[in-house]
């Protein structure tokens, strides 16, 4: 049985077929990405996987039971979090702060003993940022704690989103375009730390237009054009496939991700 399976997908808006009849699925531990054009309905798929949208069509599979269109904080409880393609990053904060409020699905204290500042509600407070800042120093942020988020650069606030993300201690982690954004150097880190939290069992499922990084990390990969999947498989498969070439990679695109593997 699959942690994650999509069986059958889709949905219309205003008759639009945004997505069609899209399945796969995700085991512990792997990276499954998913690829296609602008407009491919990438981030509608990831959106009816999260809660965000209500499929018309097909269901949501989480660990063998069916989650389709549970909110997203019911999805979170169960072991699904994500991250979006815009940074969901409270500026004013600290970069621990960031990750404490990551917590709050998990916290189980009343709102009286974190008013009168109880025993309980301190120890709950102290445990909070220990394990935010294990989470900081997972993903290289922990020498930043103290600092205001908005003095991070921008492929650090990718980073501290993700660890934000893993606050919920998922099962299944989706990255919405996690390196979209940030440089050369930016975007290896990321790569590293997204390789790093699968190997510890998470099952990710990443949207990413970087081609060369989804070649590099990817398990599996799904190639959607116009909400339809055209092409899926292993990386080294996919990106020979003529009709993602056609639709998506172009040849020398295809060419210089496989040169980069």
């Amino acid at each position: 049985m699959s942690l994650l399976s999509i069986e059958g997908l889709g949905i219309a808006f205003g008759g639009l077929r945004a997505v069609d009849d899209v399945s796969f699925s995700i085991e512990k531990g792997e990276i499954v990405s998913v690829i296609g054009p602008n407009g491919a309905g990438k981030t509608t798929l990831f959106n009816m996987i999260s809660g965000v949208y209500r499929p018309k069509s097909g269901r949501v599979m989480l660990d063998g039971t069916d989650v389709t269109a549970l909110s997203p904080h019911l999805l979170a409880r169960r072991g699904m979090s994500r991250t979006f393609q815009n940074l969901q990053i409270f500026q004013a904060m600290t970069v621990q702060e960031n990750v404490i409020a990551g917590f709050h699905l998990k916290e189980s204290g009343s709102l009286i003993a974190d008013l009168l500042a109880l025993p309980s509600s301190r120890r709950r407070a102290r445990m909070a940022a220990q394990e935010a800042l294990a989470l900081l120093d997972r993903v290289g942020l922990a020498r930043a704690a103290s600092q205001e988020a908005a003095s991070l650069s921008y492929g650090a606030l990718k980073r501290l989103e993700i660890a934000r993300a893993l606050a919920l201690n998922p099962k299944v982690l989706l990255l919405d375009e996690p390196a979209a954004g940030c440089n050369a150097v930016e975007t290896e880190e990321i790569d590293h730390l997204i390789a790093e939290v699968a190997k510890s069992g998470v099952a990710i499922l990443l949207v990413e237009h970087d081609m060369k990084m989804v070649m590099r990390i990817s398990n599996h990969v799904v190639v959607l054009d116009h909400g339809v999947k055209i092409a899926e498989g292993d990386p080294a498969s996919v990106g020979k496939n003529p009709k993602v070439i056609a639709a998506y990679l172009g040849k020398q695109a295809a060419e210089d991700a496989h040169a980069d593997s």
